[in-house]
């Protein structure tokens, strides 16, 4: 027979196992995996998730605040923007739907920021010394070939996610709790380059943030695993621009083709997949190909994301996909030139924060309940800003169709997304009044995450020796 404490460690280990992607990295970082699932013991989440679920009317005052906006003014403003989608660094209706709503519920807008036209913070008109509490927006759509379309719901990011603040800010007024709620407007989620949301951490916007919460759209509810990781694997993103000489293609011999470089690339790459590791993903266009079918190429362009679950062995794909690159120039006599204009990488997920959010997600309704974790994650895809301060991504089931799909932004309109919506902003409202009003809880998140981060180090050095370079000797 097991003894109770003895099966509490077996479950924190086996907790911890899962907190890494690949076997590769919970093998070779078995240390690191081995001190989260003692920092995870030390925790004791699950008694801080049973304390913190107890009976509150007043928290739960909050939640209903959340839901009132959602009902009364807020799902409208989502299937609005929905109807009306703006892509990436173009969103100025839904900014401007956005932001006049906050300052006409006193908040101070500064628009504009970090030098990108569609970011922007608002700060709250009453806020007091005390923790800041972050909430980030997001509103770009997608680009498609029907069209710019919300196929991945950050039409109701904005929404849901000013519900939450503005009910918790109202709450710190009420109360005269120390406190104050700041709402971070990112343009472009999806688009590079570079992440918008980087741009903003590298200029200092989220400075002061002591806790950041996010919504977004998913096909159950769900939380990540703690640990490092991103949604959607470490990325660099790469402009390959290839350059030749033109010709009449009549005589093409006379010229280079930049065109055949760049197929050439792309045969490169099919050429070395089998040689990489299974994980590895490499994904690319053409965004320029010549102008005319009898004129030879003298410019073309390959658009690539090369991603990796982890930084270390990513930089090893980097340098394969580059010197294909470099093979393709020299076979046809073009140029070359490699320009990398984005990255993303791991962000730091603390389970003090995922575990209270997914049981508040559960609480309030949410369906299709996935009670494994994922795989760790930040809470935001670039990763600079959820390696620098906690926070937590909510992701109720809102979407019975698969992410960037037509289904989804149809979803955004129907039941199945407004509920979805309205479990979100109820559970982020609570979290961040448990945040505001227990010291307690934000000494404990703020020690899993700094934890955490100090153990990052540790786990890069250890895969840097996972992925040994073969020595390749000279024929």
């Amino acid at each position: 027979m097991i003894r109770p404490i003895h099966f509490a460690v077996l479950l924190a280990v086996a907790s911890a196992l899962q907190a890494q992607d690949t076997p590769t990295e919970r093998a070779a970082a078995s240390q690191v995996v081995k001190k989260m699932a003692e920092m995870q013991q030390s925790l004791a989440v699950p008694t801080l998730v049973a304390r913190l679920m107890r009976p509150n009317a007043v928290r739960d005052a909050v939640a209903a605040r959340a839901r009132q906006l959602m009902d009364t003014e807020l799902l409208a403003m989502s299937d609005d923007l929905t109807r009306h989608p703006e892509v990436g660094f173009k969103e100025e209706r839904s900014v401007r739907i956005l932001t006049e709503f906050l300052e006409a519920h006193d908040f101070i807008v500064t628009r504009g920021v970090a030098g990108l036209s569609t970011a922007f913070v608002a700060t709250y008109r009453h806020g007091t010394p005390g923790p800041n509490l972050g909430v980030i927006l997001e509103y770009d759509a997608l680009r498609g070939t029907k069209g710019d379309f919300h196929g991945d719901q950050h039409s109701a990011q904005g929404p849901t996610g000013i519900a939450a603040g503005l009910a918790v800010a109202e709450f710190l007024t009420r109360s005269k709790t120390p406190g104050t709620v700041t709402f971070y407007g990112t343009p472009a989620e999806e688009m590079m380059p570079p992440p918008s949301k980087t741009v903003m951490h590298d200029a200092g916007v989220f400075s002061g943030a002591d806790v950041i919460v996010r919504s977004h759209s998913s096909m159950a509810t769900e939380r990540a695993a703690h640990g490092f990781g991103t949604c959607c694997l470490n990325i660099d993103g790469v402009s390959y621009i290839y350059s030749g000489a033109p010709a009449h293609q009549m005589t093409a011999w006379e010229g280079r083709d930049a065109l055949t470089a760049v197929i050439h690339l792309f045969n490169n790459i099919d050429a070395i997949r089998r040689t990489l590791r299974p994980e590895t993903r490499i994904q690319g266009i053409i965004t320029e190909g010549g102008k005319a079918p009898n004129v030879v190429p003298d410019r073309a362009v390959a658009d690539f994301y090369i991603r990796y679950p982890d930084q270390v062995y990513l930089t090893q794909v980097r340098e394969m996909v580059d010197n294909a690159a470099r093979a393709a120039a020299l076979a046809t006599g073009t140029q070359v030139k490699i320009e990398p204009y984005g990255s993303m990488r791991d962000g730091i997920s603390v389970a003090t924060l995922n575990e209270v959010a997914f049981a508040y997600l559960k609480k309030f309704g949410g369906t299709n309940v996935q009670d494994e974790p994922g795989k760790p994650q930040g809470y935001e895809e670039t990763g600079s800003v959820s390696s620098a301060i906690p926070g937590v991504g909510f992701s109720a089931h809102t979407s019975n169709g698969g992410f960037h799909t037509y289904e989804m932004e149809s979803d955004a309109l129907g039941a199945v997304g407004h509920t979805g919506f309205v479990v979100n902003a109820q559970a982020m409202a609570s979290l961040l009044y448990d945040f505001a009003t227990s010291a307690e809880y934000r000494a404990l998140v703020q020690r899993e995450f700094a934890g955490t981060k100090a153990l990052f180090g540790e786990y890069v050095a250890a895969l840097e020796k996972a992925y040994p370079r073969p020595v390749v000797k000279a024929p």
